[in-house]
């Protein structure tokens, strides 16, 4: 069987960390306006703590929520072949399902659907890795942070493009999990370092600064409060990655690490959503002016 519901992505976020164990499996998608789609598939057995489930973690969502029942079949298979591989640029994400359809030519990146957030479908994470892949082809950067890591795939695709320290921080301890089993899955293990940190001024963290390039792909509140301490841990001429933002709320971000000296390098706009990079500015040439004055040039 099959529970489909409309609602926001923290509703949505917290019925795919409910949904955990062999008997089910849930799917997520980025629809218009701010809505996600939810299915929860489970055996016809389990409905009464399907709508328990949903009860709890969706209230509101729930009145709207339609239970169905499906063929005889593979609902699991079904379900991760649902979520087709995603490219970006050079890299391409995909479930074990996929992984020998993957060209010689891409980076493969493999996330399981079951892990639903995080699997490059939606806006957000595409538009990251699409200014990842545009980086790449222009410099080399040497330490890597990515703040809200979810399922690691930022982090992952820096590591095998780069083959350089990727610091990977989440608060969520099943994200940390998650970022570290898909790490190791990919070969990564050995490049990205992920924590559990609320943010940028975790002591790991901090001690590893500063970073050539930093990945913030969150919402706008948080990416807001940490404009100060995310500008302090990127080198100067380095680049900040900014995602989660819709594109109504761009320029608000644009104007608050504007006055931390980041200045826009490009903004790119998928699905209603904004990813922008930003670049901060190199230190300043100060000259003597006749006496005693200084000038910056």
């Amino acid at each position: 069987m099959v529970a489909r519901l409309m609602c926001d992505e923290s509703t949505a976020r917290a019925i795919a960390a409910a949904v955990e164990g062999d008997h089910m499996a849930c799917s997520v998608s980025a629809g218009e306006q701010g809505q996600w789609q939810v299915a929860v598939h489970f055996p016809s057995a389990d409905e009464s703590a399907v709508r328990a489930l949903l009860a709890r973690t969706a209230p509101e969502a729930t009145a709207t929520a339609a239970i169905e029942g499906l063929p005889e079949s593979d609902w699991v298979a079904q379900s991760l072949a649902a979520l087709t591989p995603v490219r970006a640029g050079r890299f391409v994400v995909h479930g074990a399902h996929d992984r020998a359809r993957i060209p010689a030519n891409a980076i493969g990146i493999e996330i399981e659907a079951a892990l639903a957030f995080g699997t490059g479908h939606h806006g957000t994470t595409r538009g990251c890795l699409l200014a990842l892949d545009r980086l790449a082809k222009r410099r080399r950067p040497r330490r890597i942070l990515d703040i809200g890591t979810g399922t690691g795939v930022l982090a992952i695709a820096a590591a095998k493009a780069f083959r350089t320290c990727v610091i990977a921080g989440d608060l969520d301890p099943r994200a940390v999990a998650a970022a570290r089993a898909n790490a190791r899955l990919n070969g990564a293990g050995g490049f990205a370092s992920v924590l559990r940190a609320a943010g940028p001024r975790h002591r790991a963290i901090a001690r590893q600064a500063p970073y050539d390039l930093i990945f913030a792909n969150i919402l706008l509140g948080p990416l807001l409060r940490l404009a100060v301490p995310l500008s302090r841990r990127v080198c100067r001429g380095g680049r900040i990655v900014l995602s989660g933002l819709l594109i109504t709320h761009a320029n608000a971000a644009l104007a608050i690490y504007g006055a931390q000296g980041l200045k826009l390098e490009r903004r790119m706009m998928l699905d209603g959503w904004a990813t922008l990079t930003l670049r901060k500015g190199k230190r300043p040439v100060i000259a003597a002016i006749g006496c005693g004055k200084v000038k910056k040039r």
